[in-house]
């Protein structure tokens, strides 16, 4: 029961043992006072009788005493009353039965029990006493007024209570309605979120509670802040270059083989690789701070053109060496880029050295890849491209991967992946999640697949270029989520199922009516997950947190995917508060044998921690890194140390 609720019931207890108190006293004293009043009336009735029936007494005429005392009698007042003469012989006697009026409970009587008055007096007549009078009050008729007067004061009682019950209750809300919002607080602190309240109450003790409370929660933002920044700083030691902020060679060599090695939902790919020749010479003739100052400026426009494409990779390789991965990208666009690069690092060049004949020493390999080519064979790739750009005297060298004859390039392919994205002829591949115990699948997470025209399944990566140009992303989305909902309400004993969608489809102001339509009378609560990749979540937190709300609300889990590796920092767990996050596999792959990883990766499970969220790490595939993730904190791990992806369903 809530306080106000239980102020309320206490307020009217006291009410109720007033007025008890008060109709017990006014019973018990009515009963005294009327008592009083039976018997005064009682002695008049006797002694009015007397006076008039003194000369019948005297003569013993019965029939006119029985005359008179049934004039009185018959007014109801009397149980008794009886005429004697002065040897207390009877002359008439007047008997009404004492029975009292159903009209009263029993109950009552028993409480204000009580005998009525009888009072004998005697006759006289010519200074002789001739007979007596004795007037007994009926007693129903005190236990019927009683009774009434009871009833009144009830009524009005329970009138007024009810008024001042309503009235107390509309204060006591005003007065208490802070301590919602401290309820709010509490709850809201308990979920590891964190709401200052801006309202003070006027209230002295509320008031207290509401800015320790505020204190409070300011401290522990302050901790979370401090803690997320230091975690921060440490990414950058670790996995930034010093000079230019981009990724340095560790981290963009694990990025490239996560992303080209480990995933198969990636499509085809670019990448510029940008080589500072003869460096050693270059920081000879501009000297060593303008040649630092060139080569941070060939990475900040490098950076912001990798701004431009969604999950690209930016990270220098060596002191003269940065590259730039984009996705799914088209040789127009790519031959575009490379010369708007040379012609913005041929800018820069000059402002360090003006009126120098030396050549700009920037040159660029463009290597346009499909999805199956490795990181090792698109850096190999690069770099003699590099090469014999340079023998060359060439600036930039454009150099292609992809088989000619490949469905994914091919005009019919695109027309058939259309059809089959619009008739939603999609199947699913999953991967487990297993608890760090390795004893419980915690989550399938479903993959999609389509077959292509000889009957063949194919992964994402052979097809999810064309469903983005064509614009049927949200159509994919939408398809593969009505599978995975019909499959979950169709198999009761499944085990949870998890399913990646993309912003574009969220960012359609109809997408939740139509899921909350897809998902209406479906048995699906607490058994499908949706993810959303950090860098979507990122582009537009203030959806994504409704999303989730909206998601709660409905029963269905919400996971943050790629976690970590993107450079805005974790602020956004606050708002967003996932039901869990998948680590990026990028963070997992040199877990056994880098300290630093290590490390980092502790404190990223800390961060998720401290918000009561579990981490589950990606891509996983040596024993190794299961027991060192086991002592990090991981909750749970997926990849291809539980098995290949398997059917989810009949193809």
């Amino acid at each position: 029961m809530s306080l106000l609720n239980q102020i309320i019931a206490a307020v009217f207890a006291v009410l109720i043992g007033l007025v008890s108190g008060t109709i017990y006293i006014m019973s018990d004293s009515s009963k005294s006072m009327l008592t009083s009043q039976l018997q005064s009336h009682s002695k008049d009735t006797a002694t009015n009788l007397g006076m008039h029936m003194a000369p019948y007494i005297a003569e013993g005429d019965s029939a006119a005493i029985e005359t008179i005392v049934n004039a009185i009698f018959d007014s109801g007042y009397y149980e008794k009353i009886q005429v004697t003469n002065f040897d207390d012989e009877d002359l008439f006697t007047a008997l009404r039965s004492p029975e009292i009026s159903d009209e009263v409970p029993r109950w009552f009587i028993k409480l204000i029990a009580f005998d009525t008055p009888n009072f004998k007096r005697p006759v006289t007549y010519s200074w002789a006493k001739v007979g007596y009078v004795e007037v007994k009050t009926r007693a129903g008729y005190a236990y019927e007024e009683l009774w009434k007067g009871t009833q009144t004061t009830l009524i009005w009682f329970i009138s007024l209570s009810l008024i001042s019950v309503l009235f107390i209750s509309t204060l006591l809300r005003i007065i208490l309605k802070p301590l919602k919002s401290i309820e709010a607080q509490a709850i809201a602190l308990s979920n590891k979120e964190y709401i200052e309240e801006t309202k003070i109450p006027k209230t002295k003790e509320l008031r207290s509670v509401v800015i320790t409370m505020n204190s409070m929660i300011a401290r522990v933002r302050t901790m979370f802040n401090e803690q997320s920044n230091n975690i921060e700083e440490l990414r950058r030691t670790a996995y930034l270059d010093e000079l230019t902020g981009l990724a340095n060679s560790r981290s963009t060599n694990a990025q490239l083989s996560d992303k080209l090695d480990n995933r198969d939902d990636e499509g085809p790919c670019a990448l510029y690789y940008v080589h500072i020749a003869d460096l050693t010479t270059l920081n000879e003739k501009l000297g060593q701070e303008n040649a630092n100052n060139l080569i941070k400026q060939l990475a900040e426009k490098l950076n912001a053109l990798g701004d431009t494409h969604t999950g690209a990779i930016v990270g220098r390789l060596s002191g003269s060496d940065m590259i730039l991965l984009i996705e799914q990208p088209d040789s127009d666009t790519v031959t575009r880029e490379v010369n708007s690069l040379l012609d913005a690092y041929a800018i820069t060049f000059n402002f360090f050295n003006p009126g120098s004949a030396i050549e700009n020493p920037v040159h660029i390999a463009a290597i346009l890849a499909n999805e199956d080519v490795s990181a090792a064979q698109l850096l190999s790739t690069a770099r003699v491209a590099i090469d014999e750009a340079i023998a060359n005297r060439q600036a930039s060298t454009f150099k292609t991967l992809f088989d000619n004859a490949s469905e994914t390039t091919s005009a019919d392919w695109s027309t058939y992946v259309a059809d089959v994205v619009n008739s939603k002829k999609i199947f699913f591949q999953y991967q487990t999640v297993i608890d760090s115990t390795e004893t419980k699948v915690l989550q399938k997470e479903l993959l999609v697949r389509i077959l292509n025209q000889a009957g063949e399944l194919c992964t994402a990566a052979k097809f999810i270029r064309i469903v983005q140009q064509l614009g049927l992303i949200e159509a994919l989305d939408k398809a593969a989520l009505e599978q995975a909902v019909s499959y979950l309400h169709s198999h009761s004993d499944s085990e949870p199922l998890a399913i990646n969608i993309s912003l574009q489809s969220l960012e359609d102001g109809n997408f939740d009516q139509w899921l909350m339509h897809t998902i209406a009378d479906k048995a699906i609560q607490g058994r499908l997950n949706i993810e959303i990749n950090e860098s979507s979540v990122l582009n537009n937190v203030t959806r994504i947190a409704s999303f989730r709300q909206f998601l709660t609300k409905n029963g269905i889990g919400f996971g943050v995917d790629n976690f970590g590796v993107h450079p805005s920092g974790f602020s956004y767990l606050y708002q967003v508060h996932p039901d869990y996050i998948k680590i990026d596999g990028s963070l997992c792959q040199q877990i056994t044998t880098s300290a630093e990883d290590r490390f980092f990766m502790g404190s990223l499970v800390t961060v998720a921690k401290s918000l009561s969220i579990p981490s589950y790490a990606e891509r996983v595939e040596q024993p190794e890194q299961i027991e060192q993730l086991r002592l990090l904190g991981i909750a749970a791990t997926q990849g291809f140390i539980h098995g290949k992806p398997e059917n989810l369903n009949d193809l």
